[in-house]
């Protein structure tokens, strides 16, 4: 919007002012019966989101990106999206051990704790003030509605107070654009491999920004068969850690444990077959009085979990001609995975990128990177938004 106004009235003035309007000019003798002058004002009511998006496609901008999806409370500060200056999570695993999983009043609760000191440290470490950022990130979705909710109402609080702009960051996406801060040279097309405790999804990356779910899990997710198999076994919480590390020690063709959906002809996975099979082999074994073999049941679930996986992935590079895939999420950790996954990928001449441990397991500084993508391309938050805990990708 543009208006003009006569210098002299200072009570319009300060109201537009206040508005967003400024200076831009004068027009001399604009008012015909006095001949005063008109001062030609012009109201950038985006001015945030245009000077963000500015900084954001020359690399930079300043992101406070926040994360609380499900147990960790994370917040980081990025600039151009690959830059990390800080990343700061605090963990709640030890508040959940002792109920063998995480409990979402607890993580709910949690959050709410920690998140003004996390936000806080990020802030710090990082070397920089509110008034230096450019847009607050937030995953809004998907993962425990009680834990999205404290980071997004945190969020759109803070965007609210300083006028930054929002910007709504999937947490699936965000995994995704994990594997770029180490991999700079990760570019499109591709496919993810995404999996974690509550996540078993294969995605087709045409661009980035663009995002095709080809096939997910129908009911456990990776990370959470492996909780519950370790359960089974008596390893505690988590259960991938240290499922893995038994199976080193294990043979992972000792027991056939069944490969759901291996050929099914589609890229969707189930693995709460699988955790049904171990539980009723190692009570079949115990009934029958003889001695499990825990690191050879260990070592054949995972072997179970893995050749499905890597089957699925690789089937699904070659139908989309993709040169690189990306593996990502907490079970991403998972050595024997990683292993596999890059041997069958090697041979198909397809490069494998999978993020350093600290960013497999959920972080800020994925939030950010992903983030940097939605500022370029003006997608902004309102702040009526809410969480979404079951949103889709794409």
């Amino acid at each position: 919007m543009t208006l003009e106004v006569r210098p002299s009235n200072d009570e319009a003035l300060g109201l537009y002012g206040s508005a967003g309007f400024e200076l831009e000019g004068v027009r001399p003798g604009y008012y015909p019966e006095t001949h005063e002058d008109a001062l030609v004002l012009w109201s950038r009511p985006l001015a945030p989101q245009v000077r963000a998006m500015e900084a954001a496609k020359t690399g930079g901008d300043l992101v406070l990106a926040i994360e609380t999806s499900c147990d960790e409370t994370a917040a980081a500060v990025m600039l151009g999206g690959e830059q990390q200056l800080s990343s700061i999570v605090a963990s709640q695993v030890d508040f959940h051990a002792r109920f063998g999983g995480v409990v979402p009043e607890i993580a709910s609760r949690k959050h709410t704790e920690a998140i003004v000191a996390v936000v806080t440290a990020a802030i710090s470490e990082a070397g920089v003030s509110l008034k230096d950022l450019h847009a607050v990130a937030v995953t809004h979705g998907p993962g425990l509605v009680g834990a999205l909710v404290v980071g997004v109402a945190y969020a759109k609080g803070l965007a609210l107070a300083t006028g930054l702009p929002l910007l709504g960051v999937n947490h699936l996406e965000g995994h995704v654009h994990a594997a770029r801060l180490t991999d700079p040279k990760l570019e499109p097309p591709l496919v993810a491999l995404l999996v974690s405790g509550g996540h078993t999804t294969l995605v087709h990356v045409p661009e980035w920004g663009r995002y095709e779910a080809l096939g997910r899990t129908l009911d456990d997710a990776a990370g959470e068969a492996f909780d519950k198999v370790a359960k089974v076994l008596g390893l505690g919480y988590p259960g991938g850690p240290a499922i893995s590390l038994l199976a080193e020690t294990g043979d992972p063709a000792a027991i056939p444990f069944p490969r759901a959906m291996l050929r099914s002809g589609d890229f969707d996975f189930s693995l709460s077959g699988l955790k049904t099979a171990v539980l009723q082999y190692v009570d079949r074994e115990r009934a029958a009085g003889c001695e499990v073999s825990l690191p050879d049941v260990a070592a054949s679930f995972q072997q179970a979990v893995v050749d499905v996986q890597v089957a699925k992935t690789v089937r699904a590079a070659k139908e989309y001609g993709v040169r690189a895939v990306v593996l990502a999420g907490g079970v991403a950790a998972n050595p024997a995975l990683r292993s596999a996954l890059a041997s069958a990928l090697g041979g198909e001449g397809i490069r494998l990128s999978v993020p350093p441990t600290e960013l497999c397991t959920d972080n800020a500084s994925m939030i950010a990177a992903a983030a940097h993508h939605h500022l370029r391309e003006g997608r902004f938050l309102g702040l009526g938004a809410d969480a979404v805990p079951n949103l889709r990708l794409g």
